[in-house]
């Protein structure tokens, strides 16, 4: 079975984001030499991507550890109300890089990037302390394997 995607790429979109996934460093000018097309052809494919919402921006890769983050967390948060708005407060936490709505035996998961023990702490506690949060469970990272952005994915070809 085929999943519908709501943009049909071809052969050259699907190059764009490859090499846009590896980095999107450089001119319009040097990606498109390395993809063997013109920069206006370049430049066009790009926008239509990001109009669709293929590619939703564009940033730096940032090392928190090297930053002074020396505690990153996973929290699994289990709710009883309203979980979209927990969700919503639990975002708008300094030290929350993202948060994920899950299947499973917790309704969404935190991941955390903190200073010091004392602000994890301060954290999960702000979430506890969140009207409709039930109960969390903390999970301290200890290395990262594999990071999220090393992901470069694989595009099928459409039919």
């Amino acid at each position: 079975m085929t999943k519908r995607r709501d943009y049909a790429m071809d052969d050259l979109d699907r190059r764009i984001v490859l090499e846009m996934s590896m980095s999107s460093q450089g001119s319009f000018r040097q990606i498109a030499k390395r993809l063997g097309v013109h920069p206006t052809t370049l430049i066009q494919r790009v926008k239509s991507l990001e109009e669709h919402g293929v590619i939703r921006g564009y940033r730096a890769i940032i090392d928190y550890h090297k930053l002074g983050f020396e505690y990153m967390a996973l929290v699994h948060i289990y709710v009883e109300g309203d979980l979209i708005a927990i969700q919503e407060s639990i975002r708008e936490r300094e030290s929350v890089v993202a948060v994920y709505d899950v299947t499973g035996e917790c309704d969404s998961i935190a991941l955390l990037a903190c200073r010091d023990r004392d602000e994890l702490s301060m954290v999960v506690k702000q979430m506890l302390g969140i009207p409709g949060v039930k109960k969390t469970n903390t999970y301290i990272i200890l290395n990262v394997i594999k990071d999220p952005f090393d992901f470069i994915p694989e595009l099928p070809m459409d039919e």
